[in-house]
């Protein structure tokens, strides 16, 4: 028994190491900039760099009505946020900072637009969110790249 118990302890501190942690980091900014960019592109013309549809001004103000800002604010400011922190994520660029402008994107949709959505969609990027802003970046990441050429 206590050799499965170090057995154990051993595969514990090798997964909970650096490398590993920061691999787990990555896929993470991966995830959550995948699900805030794929949204982010269906707001835009496709093809296009960032041009906004028009009928996302329509879809916001009738199936998102309840947001407290009118269309003409929140579809750009939604637009390019969907677009601009992803990619941050996904370099690892202001990982925290990132991770909590998706974290109250994430908490205004619950709140005003997806009131239902909170245990199947909702929870899980808020998970992810919280997670990336605790640990940060990881070592694969420009957060941490800059760290150490800061501490040089």
């Amino acid at each position: 028994m206590n050799r499965l118990v170090a057995f154990y302890d051993r595969g514990v501190e090798i997964a909970a190491s650096r490398i590993p942690e920061s691999l787990a980091l990555f896929l993470l900014r991966v995830a959550l900039a995948g699900v805030f960019w794929r949204s982010g592109q269906t707001k835009v013309i496709e093809g296009s760099f960032l041009s906004i549809n028009p009928s996302t001004y329509d879809l916001f103000a009738s199936e998102f009505s309840g947001l407290p800002l009118d269309p003409v604010i929140a579809v750009p400011l939604t637009t390019y946020a969907e677009h601009f922190f992803p990619v941050l994520l996904l370099f690892g660029l202001a990982t925290r900072f990132s991770a909590g402008a998706l974290l109250v994107m994430t908490l205004v949709i619950q709140i005003f637009v997806f009131p239902d959505a909170w245990w199947p969609v909702h929870s899980l990027w808020v998970a992810m969110a919280a997670i990336l802003i605790v640990r940060g970046g990881g070592l694969f990441s420009l957060d941490a790249l800059l760290a150490r050429v800061r501490t040089q």
